[in-house]
């Protein structure tokens, strides 16, 4: 393969790579991508002497790199606010992010009066994503929404509520939490947090998971 093909592909796919990285709604993986980007187009400049392309795109790997360790770095504060059902700033926010929301879960319809148990994540007390479910008194929790904001969406907002914060669930008697499958992308964000599909579930797929042996002995 000739020279000059080899640098023109590596061109190809630092471009490529650069444009990914703006249709990226998580921060991570928008710097990291543009991140292995600007390298690319840092090695092209050189290989072709285009020395000014090499020099700005090594800046940008410095500038990726040095926001990469502040993400890294800093410790962020999670905390869950429960809120009436009937809040009128959760209506609102509902409302602003309906299309976003009929995403990944498209039908999602909203009605206060089925709704028992609704919670804001709060990510360093921003309000990145809300939960709604229904608890029933066998001890299973159906989930009618969970969604997460773009720009929070890295899973660190699923870890911290089906993992890190399992109690809540426990604190209102749950012991299993089902949850329709939605969008593949919400599929897949499902099976991340250790939902499994529930096989005897009939018509609609449906996924569960298991509160953890150690939160419900704990109840």
């Amino acid at each position: 393969m000739e020279p000059s093909l080899i640098y023109e592909i590596i061109g190809y796919i630092a471009s490529v790579l650069i444009a990914v990285s703006l249709m990226m709604t998580s921060i991570l993986r928008l710097r990291v991508i543009n991140l292995i980007g600007a390298v690319f187009f840092t090695v092209y400049g050189l290989l072709v002497r285009a020395y000014p392309v090499a020099a700005v795109n090594f800046f940008i790997v410095l500038v990726d790199l040095y926001f990469l360790y502040e993400i890294i770095r800093t410790k962020e504060y999670f905390t869950l606010l429960e809120v009436r059902p009937d809040s009128a700033y959760l209506l609102r926010f509902l409302d602003f992010y309906q299309k976003e929301i009929q995403r990944f879960l498209p039908g999602f319809s909203y009605q206060p009066g089925q709704a028992g148990l609704v919670f804001f994540v709060l990510r360093n007390m921003v309000p990145a994503g809300v939960f709604i479910g229904r608890v029933e008194p066998d001890g299973r929790l159906f989930v009618a929404l969970d969604f997460v904001i773009p720009g929070y969406r890295d899973f660190k907002v699923g870890d911290y509520v089906y993992r890190q914060h399992a109690g809540l669930f426990r604190r209102h008697g749950v012991r299993r939490i089902y949850s329709r499958p939605g969008s593949p992308r919400h599929e897949t964000y499902l099976r991340r947090m250790g939902f499994q599909p529930d096989g005897a579930a009939q018509g609609e797929r449906t996924y569960y998971l298991d509160l953890p042996a150690a939160e419900v002995s704990a109840a």
